[in-house]
């Protein structure tokens, strides 16, 4: 973890470049790396092709990006990466707010311990790729 969606309606692919946003999104979660773990992001674009925003109009648009972590980060860490996710993406999306009506939206929830099951070998590979040991970690 951390697991990062970015929702966005459809009618923004030809104003956005989809893999920059995630890019931007995903290293301003992650920042230095002491908070969330550089090998635990998986992040993702998810456009929404049915969707109805304010009064329909089909300039509307929107972005909502849903940050899930692990429990054990404090609310001052949860909030000033959840800032800078916000502040990434608005920097980012600055020129088609300009030119049209969008909706940006930043959302961190923590998943259930409980109910969590993973495994994944990424820090593996990445030691493999050699990459430094704090991206790693």
């Amino acid at each position: 973890m951390p697991h990062i969606w970015v929702e966005y309606s459809a009618n923004l692919e030809a104003d956005i470049e989809v893999p920059a946003l995630l890019k931007a999104v995903q290293d301003a979660l992650i920042g230095d790396g002491t908070v969330f773990p550089f090998a635990g992001a998986r992040t993702r674009g998810v456009p929404v092709a049915n969707y109805l925003i304010v009064d329909g109009h089909p300039d509307n648009a929107f972005v909502h990006v849903l940050l899930r972590i692990a429990k054990g980060r404090s609310d001052e860490d949860k909030k000033v990466a959840a800032g800078r996710v916000f502040d990434a993406a608005k920097a980012l999306l600055a020129p088609v707010s300009a030119s049209r009506p969008l909706g940006l939206s930043v959302q961190m929830e923590e998943a259930d311990e409980t109910l969590n099951f993973k495994t994944s070998n990424y820090r593996e590979y990445l030691k493999r790729r050699g990459l430094p040991e704090k991206v790693v970690a």
